[in-house]
């Protein structure tokens, strides 16, 4: 699925859902350390290079807005994605 698909996917789920107190987002991560790409891997420096931060995501950071996200205080936020990328689509 692309990524427009899954943003229309999430608006129509928050509109569907909003009724019964449901709200629908999306996370769009960046560069995160992991297994499959590693923080000090092939690509890391070049990738590391369009981060406006500068670094990698730790799954941690990608952990918390997801728990903003599911909690009460996120509650008027709906129908969107969150970019969680360090600056990458800066």
């Amino acid at each position: 699925m692309t990524k427009s698909a899954l943003n229309a996917l999430t608006r129509g789920l928050a509109r569907d859902l909003g009724p019964r107190g449901i709200t629908v987002n999306l996370v769009h991560p960046g560069p995160t350390n992991s297994d499959m790409n590693p923080e000090d891997g092939e690509q890391a420096e070049a990738q590391r290079q369009m981060i406006a931060v500068g670094h990698y995501g730790q799954p941690e950071d990608i952990a918390s807005a997801v728990t903003f996200l599911a909690s009460p205080a996120a509650g008027q936020i709906s129908g969107t994605g969150l970019d969680v990328d360090g600056g990458l689509n800066a």
